[in-house]
C-alpha cells in the first residue's frame, strides 16, 4: 500500500459500508498445539504472504516440537479497495479464532498480519472502535484467553488515532509486538518505501517469532 492510498483507507473507514458474508468456519481438524492466524498484505497471493510464512518458519523451531497449525486469513487484500478487503479480513479472522476458542480450546493461537493485513487483526482487536461502516464488531472478551500473542508488521494503524494497538488495547496490548521498519513510510514518517518490503530481511519477523514463542 503506498501512504497516499492508506489515507485514502483511514479517510473512508466510516463512509464506506462493507457488504460481506460470514465465511463458514473451517471443516473439522485435529487441533494443533498452537494456530498461528496471519492477514497477508494488500496485493499479495492468497496464502499468509512473504512475511507471514518468514514469521511462522522462525517460529516453528522455537516451541519446542509442539504442532503449529497456519491459517491464511481468507480475504480479497485489493490494494484499490481497502476499506472493503480489511472488513472482509476482520470478519473472516474473526470467525475463525472464535471457532478454534470453542472448538479447540487448549490450542494458542498467535494473530498476526502484514500492512493491511495488520489492519486487519487490528479491527479485532482494538479497543474502543465502535462497529460502524467498514468496522465490524471485535471479538468477545473471552476469547483474548485464547490468544497468546499478537505480531503486526508495517502496521499502518499506528499513524491514526488511538494507535498503536499494543498501548490501547487491555485485552491485547501486553501480548503485542508491532514493528515498523526504520523509514517505512506506511507506518512511520520515513520516505523509504523500499523498506516496506524488507520485514524478513531486517530480522523482524525473526524478533516478532521469538517474541510469540516466549508467550507460548
Amino acid at each position: 500500500m503506498s501512504s497516499r492510498q492508506i489515507a485514502r483507507f483511514l479517510g473512508a473507514a466510516v463512509l464506506t459500508t462493507a457488504s460481506v458474508s460470514i465465511p463458514s468456519a473451517a471443516t473439522a481438524a485435529p487441533c494443533p498445539d498452537i494456530e498461528v492466524v496471519f492477514a497477508r498484505g494488500s496485493d499479495q497471493q492468497p496464502g499468509v504472504g512473504w512475511e507471514g510464512q518468514g514469521f511462522v518458519d522462525s517460529l516453528q523451531p522455537q516451541v519446542g516440537g509442539r504442532s503449529v497449525g497456519v491459517y491464511p486469513v481468507n480475504y480479497p487484500a485489493r490494494g484499490n479497495d481497502l476499506a472493503n478487503s480489511a472488513s472482509a479480513g476482520a470478519i473472516d479472522a474473526r470467525t475463525h479464532v472464535e471457532y478454534m476458542a470453542a472448538n479447540c480450546p487448549n490450542t494458542k493461537m498467535v494473530l498476526g498480519g502484514y500492512s493491511l493485513g495488520a489492519v486487519v487483526i487490528d479491527l479485532i482487536t482494538a479497543a474502543g472502535v465502535p462497529p460502524q461502516g467498514f468496522i465490524p464488531a471485535p471479538m468477545p472478551p473471552e476469547v483474548a484467553d485464547h490468544v497468546a500473542a499478537v505480531a503486526l508488521f508495517g502496521n499502518p494503524w499506528v499513524k491514526s488515532p488511538g494507535a498503536p494497538l499494543a498501548d490501547n488495547s487491555p485485552l491485547y496490548g501486553a501480548k503485542t509486538i508491532d514493528l515498523c521498519n526504520p523509514g517505512d513510510p506506511i507506518c512511520s514518517d520515513g520516505r523509504n518505501t523500499s523498506a516496506h518490503n524488507h520485514y524478513v530481511q531486517s530480522g523482524m519477523v525473526d524478533q516478532a517469532a521469538t517474541f510469540a514463542a516466549s508467550r507460548l
